[in-house]
């Protein structure tokens, strides 16, 4: 007869115990779901390439599926603009409508990209934060990770927002957003005979005559929409990101027992977001000035200095 080797009064099940444990020290630290770190790491980087390969064909249709490569892009807005330079009219053109009506969705479907894109970065960014902060027995080189993980997340995060803006302000004025391609590659006689007869224009008005022509007019305008667009939009961001420093500075200052690395984690944070605000309040005060000398700004552009 066999005997059991195990002592008596010990049941077989209790072998599992150590299996369980060698589980649960596999998870992440600080209690956090691993499938939820990966969920958002992967969505992420789906949306990045979405960022960078989406936009153009997502915002064609049918009158605009030659725009989505942007040589033809360029060629089209330069083939646009002399048309609509020489028609004497504000009014845009039909091929200058139809690109502007291009690029409006272009930076709709660009800017919504960029705006999932900064939930999913703000999210991972705390989620990687909560792990630093409330992991204990980490060596140096799993805190370190984590810190430069949470500093990268935090990086994107800033990007997706610029481009979240950035998007916005081309929504605002897309025929502005446009014109800094006429200076992209070669231009041909006509174009530079346009291009020289708008510059001319705005160095010196009185040479030009009284009157601008229509279609400067239509531009300068439209320069000073782009400008007073990202004032409003660095205006309403300040105001949120100083909202989010002036909490973080309170929850700091508050006394509660809190962890050390939590404690440095809040405080970075909220010397980070003041110093983005005062950032975006100089943005903010730029754009106001640009707006008012829209002429100049526009001028510079066509020289190609913006």
């Amino acid at each position: 007869m066999v005997t059991s080797p195990l002592p008596a009064g010990r049941h077989p099940a209790s072998t599992t115990k150590p299996a369980r444990v060698a589980r649960g020290a596999a998870s992440p630290p600080g209690g956090v779901s691993g499938r939820a770190l990966g969920a958002l790491v992967a969505l992420a980087t789906a949306l990045i390439v979405a960022f960078v390969l989406a936009p153009a064909r997502l915002a064609a249709n049918g009158r605009s599926r030659d725009l989505v490569d942007h040589r033809h892009l360029v060629e089209a807005v330069h083939g646009a603009f002399v048309q609509y330079w020489r028609s004497g009219d504000r009014a845009f053109t039909p091929d200058l409508a139809r690109i502007t009506d291009y690029w409006l969705r272009y930076h709709v479907v660009k800017g919504a990209i960029a705006a999932a894109l900064l939930i999913v970065l703000v999210a991972l960014t705390v989620l990687v934060w909560k792990m630093f902060c409330r992991a204990t027995g980490l060596g140096a080189v799993a805190r370190t990770a984590l810190a430069s993980a949470g500093a990268f997340a935090t990086m994107l995060a800033l990007l997706a927002l610029a481009a979240v803006m950035a998007n916005i302000q081309g929504m605002k004025a897309p025929f502005a957003s446009l014109l800094p391609m006429l200076t992209e590659g070669a231009t041909d006689q006509n174009l530079a005979t346009a291009l020289g007869q708008a510059t001319q224009q705005l160095a010196d008005p009185a040479r030009g005559g009284a009157q601008a022509p229509p279609a400067l007019d239509a531009m300068t305008d439209a320069f000073s929409r782009y400008h007073v667009a990202m004032a409003v939009i660095a205006a309403v961001v300040a105001a949120a990101l100083l909202g989010t420093s002036v909490l973080l500075w309170r929850t700091f200052a508050r006394g509660e027992p809190m962890e050390r690395r939590t404690r440095r984690v809040l405080a970075s944070y909220a010397v980070l977001t003041a110093l983005l605000t005062l950032g975006l309040v100089a943005l903010m005060v730029g754009n106001i000035g640009a707006a008012g000398r829209s002429p100049q700004v526009l001028l510079d552009a066509l020289r190609g200095g913006l």
